[in-house]
């Protein structure tokens, strides 16, 4: 899948243009961005605008122009997953040849009741397996009930287990998880892990929030034969009240620092302080960041903001 190998690796962001990027979010692309340039890699952009529900075009033109006005800059053109339906619904189509799908028809609430049931308790948001066994007629009954049907992987519960560059060895079990979606829309992991592929990615940096989707991803990966990124999950930054960060909490936005007279420049500086890469008030720039970026030294530990950061 892609373009012809480059022996240099490539590092990634890749935000979804649903809303404003706050501080966390231009956090994580300037670690990013800074492990791969660090390894003399190269940095792409991709936009994964698959909510149609959600994702406005105002939205990614504002992401990128507040990436660049930190002083982040990538390699090649911006890859944006609504362009890329044909090379997803081609690796359903040989996923589906190989016997690693099926279709399941159970809604969410009907998951989240099966998970928690006495002889059968699961994570939450595992799912138990319901549909996988269902015969022909079983799954013509469910068509004929008008249930579009999701499909989903047959991962066999899995274990994986990997070295995460910032918080060490990790494992997982992977439940059967969904490919494309009932709406024919292809899922998040699908999507994520063939763009990779295609970009060769070859290390993936991102929020410890997204930890749990990583044993999925590896193992989709293996069954495309597509190499393994190492990956890197970065602590996020959270709002005075531990809770992610949102517009509720203040000025947390480029633009909403920029109304308190705060240049991005300053923002970059007070971003590289919080990895401890600076000292507070110290002007900074990402390339000379990459002179004292050494990932062994970054905090493994979320980073909570003061108000008196946020106040608007």
């Amino acid at each position: 899948m892609g373009s012809s190998h480059d022996s240099r690796g490539a590092g990634r962001f890749a935000p979804s243009p649903t809303g404003s990027l706050h501080l966390g979010n231009l956090r994580t692309a300037l670690l990013a961005w800074l492990f791969a340039r660090s390894q003399d890699q190269r940095f792409r952009m991709r936009v994964e605008n698959l909510d149609v529900g959600r994702v406005r075009p105002e939205f990614e033109r504002d992401q990128l122009d507040d990436l660049r006005a930190i002083g982040l800059d990538w390699d090649g053109p911006v890859v944006r997953q609504s362009e890329r339906a044909e090379l997803y619904a081609e690796t359903i189509a040989q996923l589906d040849r190989d016997g690693l799908l099926y279709p399941c028809f159970c809604t969410r609430a009907e998951i989240r009741e099966a998970a928690s049931a006495p002889h059968a308790p699961l994570p939450e948001g595992h799912y138990p397996g319901t549909c996988r066994t269902l015969t022909p007629g079983q799954r013509a009954q469910q068509e004929a009930a008008g249930r579009p049907p999701a499909l989903r992987f047959r991962a066999e519960a899995a274990e994986i287990t990997w070295h995460d560059r910032l918080l060490g060895p990790q494992s997982g079990t992977v439940d059967d998880f969904v490919i494309r979606r009932n709406d024919s829309a292809p899922a998040y992991n699908l999507a994520v892990v063939v763009d990779d592929g295609a970009q060769q990615i070859t290390e993936v940096v991102r929020g410890a929030d997204l930890l749990d989707t990583t044993p999925r991803q590896i193992l989709l990966a293996r069954a495309l034969d597509i190499p393994r990124p190492a990956h890197a999950h970065v602590p996020l930054m959270l709002a005075p009240d531990g809770a992610r960060l949102a517009k509720r909490h203040g000025a947390v936005t480029l633009r909403d620092r920029a109304a308190l007279g705060e240049s991005p420049a300053r923002v970059l500086s007070h971003l590289a302080e919080t990895l401890e890469l600076a000292d507070s008030g110290e002007p900074v720039t990402p390339t000379g960041l990459l002179e004292r970026f050494d990932p062994v030294r970054l905090p493994r530990e979320a980073t909570r903001l003061e108000e008196t950061t946020l106040a608007a």
